[in-house]
């Protein structure tokens, strides 16, 4: 028996299944890649390279300065991790979403295909 928390919301228990479209889903993925990789890593290179460009130290008699040049310093921080974060995350998704539709595209083993399957691929793009 499942436990409840592991049955989804009980407005969505009785919605029977998902089907997927598996080539699409394949289709996908390869133009998220593509995507990625032609028009979101140059533009990545670029914010990278500006955002560690540091701020000359700030006088310390200055506090007001000298908070501001800590926040925007953090920011930088911030700002580059979104920008490395967004990128691999969404080429891991593209990964998985190709992973899945290579696995999965005869009729056969289509109607193998699971949700652990989908997660698994995901585990292997190091989403999950």
């Amino acid at each position: 028996m499942i436990p409840d928390e592991d049955l989804g919301p009980a407005w969505l228990r009785d919605y029977g299944h998902i089907e997927a479209d598996i080539l699409a889903l394949e289709e996908h993925g390869a133009s998220l890649a593509a995507a990625v990789e032609r028009d979101y890593a140059p533009r990545a290179v670029t914010v990278s390279d500006t955002m560690l460009t540091r701020l000359p130290a700030a006088d310390r008699a200055f506090s007001e300065l000298d908070l501001f040049v800590h926040a925007h310093e953090r920011a930088q921080e911030v700002t580059l991790q979104n920008v490395y974060n967004y990128a691999n995350g969404t080429y891991g998704f593209a990964t998985a979403a190709q992973d899945v539709g290579t696995r999965y595209a005869d009729t056969d083993a289509h109607a193998r295909a699971t949700v652990a399957d989908v997660h698994a691929a995901l585990r292997r793009a190091g989403l999950q």
